[in-house]
């Protein structure tokens, strides 16, 4: 399953394929799922940030309740050109420029980071947490992120970020309640899980 697809309508958002790069190996993800709905994603080379900002300005923006930094990588392994496409974004004025949210697993989101996005006049951070329990988050990620990601969190709450956090959930993350305290306690005060997932 090969293609070249940079941006993607995803229930009325639109949503933005920067890389294949990623930090985790998620039991979920959709990389892995030769069938996936979204087939097509995966880059034959990353796209020029140049050509990225044509796509989305080539599109009527007013269809869509936001534009998502999100694909089969995780965005922030594009940092510079993320930061880039933003600014050139806001800098456009177009009255029809939705939100701009940034879907990441949070393991790079340091200070200095988030600094960065709040300069860039990101709209929000939505941080993909599976569970306030260290062990279970890891084994759902597949990689020892569980403290990299809570304090991303906790770095972009005090950079001033409207932050999020997103449980996909399934049977071996059921004690949602926890997640969402856990969630309250880091500063977040917006949360959504993404649907129950077989497991």
């Amino acid at each position: 399953m090969t293609g070249d697809i940079i941006t993607y309508d995803y229930y009325g958002s639109l949503y933005i394929n920067l890389t294949n790069r990623c930090d985790c190996r998620c039991v979920f993800c959709i990389r892995d799922q030769a069938d996936s709905s979204l087939g097509g994603l995966w880059l034959q080379e990353e796209p020029k940030k140049e050509d990225v900002l044509a796509e989305i300005l080539g599109q009527d923006l007013t269809q869509y309740a936001e534009i998502v930094f999100c694909g089969y990588g995780e965005p922030t392994c594009r940092l510079d050109d993320l930061l880039w496409i933003c600014d050139r974004l806001h800098a456009v004025r177009r009255p029809d420029l939705p939100p701009i949210r940034l879907n990441t697993n949070g393991q790079l989101l340091t200070p200095e980071l988030c600094a960065k996005l709040y300069g860039a006049s990101l709209d929000s951070v939505q941080v993909t947490l599976y569970s306030a329990d260290p062990a279970i988050h890891n084994a759902l990620v597949g990689a020892d992120g569980f403290e990299k990601t809570v304090q991303g969190i906790r770095n972009a709450v005090a950079a001033g970020l409207i932050v999020s956090v997103n449980t996909p959930l399934c049977s071996l993350n059921t004690d949602y309640a926890a997640m969402l305290r856990f969630a309250a306690s880091l500063g977040v005060r917006y949360a959504t899980c993404s649907g129950l997932i077989p497991s």
